[in-house]
């Protein structure tokens, strides 16, 4: 799948509308354009989660691992946007529309499990906090929450990929557990105390 951009303003969208993967045009405050803007902003969140790794303390190895990772998953979160924007059943003529794959879910599910066999056991809900790359993993997390809102929304009024849906569910839980990881194994989270701000 080739991109040129060789502008960046096109004066399209100064009516409101925007355009899918297909050439269909959409208000810019459709559903479907709130999904995939929506996954958009989860990749810029980690974006920032990326930088907060590259000036965090160097010499530990999760560090490196976890931007590894990170960089795999705003890729995909590219893919993610590019599936949300091709209604199923409808790509540019002589092109397949780029999908969300099962392998890719699998992915980040051996991810979570590779990296929970690690922490210390959760005896209370914890806190966005601790570490500046895993309080910046939190705030993606609740972001990628709300894109998985806008696209089951969007999945109840049109038909969409599954595996959009099963990623960005999984991509929650991968961002919970790598916070954790990076509290040094969930011994730096912040513990919430029920009732301990009265």
């Amino acid at each position: 799948m080739a991109v040129h951009l060789t502008r960046i303003y096109t004066r399209g969208g100064d009516a409101g509308q925007t355009s899918l993967g297909r050439g269909d045009r959409v208000a810019k405050h459709d559903i479907r354009v709130e999904a995939y803007g929506t996954v958009d902003e989860t990749n810029s969140a980690i974006g920032l989660v990326r930088c907060s790794l590259a000036h965090a303390a160097s010499g530990d190895p999760r560090l490196p691992e976890a931007d590894a990772m990170l960089g795999r998953i705003q890729n995909d979160l590219f893919d993610l946007g590019a599936d949300l924007c091709t209604p199923e059943g409808q790509a540019k003529r002589g092109e397949g529309a780029l999908r969300i794959v099962p392998s890719q879910v699998v992915r980040l599910e051996k991810e979570i499990d590779a990296m929970n066999g690690e922490l210390a056991p959760l005896k209370s809900f914890i806190l966005p906090g601790g570490s500046e790359p895993a309080a910046r993993l939190h705030l993606a997390r609740t972001i990628t929450r709300r894109a998985e809102r806008c696209v089951t929304r969007l999945a109840v009024e049109q038909a969409i990929n599954p595996e959009a849906i099963k990623y960005i569910n999984r991509l929650s839980d991968h961002l919970f557990v790598l916070a954790r990881r990076l509290n040094d194994n969930g011994a730096s989270d912040v513990l919430w105390v029920p009732g301990g701000g009265r």
